[in-house]
């Protein structure tokens, strides 16, 4: 999903949660019947959505792992899967929309790197993963129609013994100034994450669990900070 508090070209992250295409200037298509109609209807809106960087905490916290089959959840037009896939990864990417993973493929195309790489079309809420894979990486999957607790939960089960699970996501408390509506209960903190996947309880390593501020850009160039969820966790072999 989208980091909500930028401006549309500043980073790459999935699928735009509601807020993210409100400051964007984008239309959800919030009447239309499904998923993919609405996420596809914001993608043709503009040529382009995001910027093709990496999102940063997925940056920060995958440089140093082994590359292996990573899924990247809500891969929208590819800027972490491709990034990835540079890293030496094997990567599954899944988004819901075809309009997105079609531009996802494109740039993929223009790297050296698009045969690491394999787009697929998938509803998350009708998704049955698979524990197979060595990362898998959940960036900003916020969404109205994806309540968060399942994502994750379906993430968590989609990580091979010895994986990681990496879960980035917006903090309810810690959004900018200009941030001024969200969906209620869409955002989480480190405490209800950890709750939601029962690391106390789930045969969990937890490597880093915090808050962590980040300077963004908002919607009409000005600067603000935000704080981002972070969750990475190894499931015991």
């Amino acid at each position: 999903m989208t980091e909500h508090v930028h401006d549309a070209g500043t980073h790459h992250h999935g699928q735009p949660t509601h807020e993210g295409a409100q400051q964007s200037g984008l239309n959800l298509h919030e009447d239309a019947d499904n998923a993919v109609d609405m996420w596809d209807g914001m993608y043709r809106e503009r040529a382009r959505i995001w910027s093709g960087n990496p999102n940063p905490q997925l940056v920060a916290e995958v440089s140093g792992l082994k590359p292996g089959k990573a899924l990247d959840l809500g891969s929208g037009e590819g800027g972490d899967a491709i990034w990835l896939a540079q890293q030496g990864w094997t990567v599954t990417a899944l988004d819901v929309s075809a309009v997105a993973l079609e531009r996802a493929a494109a740039h993929a195309a223009e790297t050296d790197h698009a045969d690491r790489i394999t787009w697929q079309q998938q509803d998350l809420t009708e998704w049955e993963p698979e524990p197979v894979f060595d990362l898998v990486s959940a960036q900003f999957l916020h969404s109205p129609l994806l309540p968060w607790r399942e994502f994750v939960t379906s993430a968590a089960a989609a990580v091979a013994p010895g994986g990681t699970l990496l879960v980035v996501g917006h903090h309810p408390h810690g959004l900018p100034s200009w941030s001024h509506h969200h969906e209620s209960g869409m955002f989480f903190t480190p405490e209800q994450l950890a709750g939601a996947l029962r690391l106390d309880r789930e045969p969990w390593f937890v490597n880093v669990l915090t808050d962590r501020a980040r300077t963004v850009t908002g919607p009409n160039g000005e600067s603000g900070t935000t704080l981002d969820t972070v969750l990475r966790a190894t499931k015991h072999a």
